[in-house]
């Protein structure tokens, strides 16, 4: 069996606009390339799952994650849990994963895929590379972000068998930080992860802010406890610990300048005022 190489994954809940926007950028980005989508929804109620089962390009994964089932409320699974859902389906060599609220600028995953064809050609052993992005228009600037001193992948890609190897996502994380924590657990797998300089994504941070707030409540103060506690002594120096603890937003991030000729950011805010 020939296996595609890239194994496109995205998480959606109530943004069928949005999706819709992001995976027709992906198969226009993809179109010379063997790949695969493969979709994990949390159940959505405005469309999304009828018009992804229309989608014979598609691996849909439906997984209700809200409201009630037999009188009883359903109890909400963590990211973590519904990515590695996705992750575990994939067969390419590289999973590319996105957000549905995101969107591509043309070429930042065949730049990220180059990257990381000629670093596994020089023998470098690698994990995983992420994508220059900006959450619009709270950061006017693309950029990677770094958690507890090191680099993570919030869009990017990964190397199937590195994810493997270490056992895909911590669970034990409700929405935040598991993305670090893979990429802490494949450094520490000996796995490198670096940034592609030439790969970029427009990220709509005001998208469906319901959505986003019922993400940000007080477990994400808890996980992040977790993610220092963790890694302490291995990922960071034991003395840096006091320093992590006190910064109040979470990540650091690293600017960069870039001007999209393409102003992808404006289909991302038109879809989704017609959402």
């Amino acid at each position: 069996m020939d296996y595609p190489k890239i194994s496109m994954v995205i998480g959606s809940y109530n943004r069928r606009k949005l999706l819709e926007l992001c995976i027709e950028a992906v198969r226009e980005e993809l179109h010379h390339e063997a790949y695969e989508i493969i979709v994990v929804d949390g159940g959505s109620t405005d469309g999304t799952v009828e018009w992804l089962t229309a989608q014979k390009d598609i691996i849909s994964i439906i997984q209700h994650n809200r409201g009630e089932w037999r009188g009883k409320p359903l109890t909400r699974k963590p990211w973590a849990y519904f990515m590695n859902l996705a992750f575990q389906a994939a067969s390419g060599k590289y999973i590319c994963m996105l957000s549905d609220d995101s969107l591509i600028v043309p070429g930042a995953i065949m730049n990220g895929i180059d990257l990381f064809d000629e670093m596994l050609a020089q023998g470098v052993k690698l994990g995983g590379v992420a994508f220059y992005f900006r959450d619009y228009p709270v950061r006017k600037k693309y950029a990677v972000a770094v958690n507890v001193g090191n680099l993570y992948v919030n869009h990017g890609l990964y190397l199937n068998a590195a994810m493997k190897e270490v056992g895909y996502c911590d669970e034990n994380y409700h929405f935040y930080f598991a993305d670090t924590d893979l990429c802490l657990k494949m450094k520490a797998a000996g796995y490198k992860v670096i940034s592609s300089k030439t790969s970029f994504v427009e990220h709509y941070f005001e998208a469906t802010p319901e959505i986003r707030a019922s993400n940000n409540d007080e477990r994400k103060e808890r996980d992040r406890r977790r993610l220092i506690e963790k890694w302490a002594g291995s990922a960071y120096p034991e003395e840096d610990r006091a320093k992590y603890e006190k910064i109040v937003g979470y990540w650091d991030y690293h600017p960069r300048g870039f001007e999209d000729p393409l102003s992808t950011i404006e289909k991302l805010i038109s879809a989704s005022k017609s959402d």
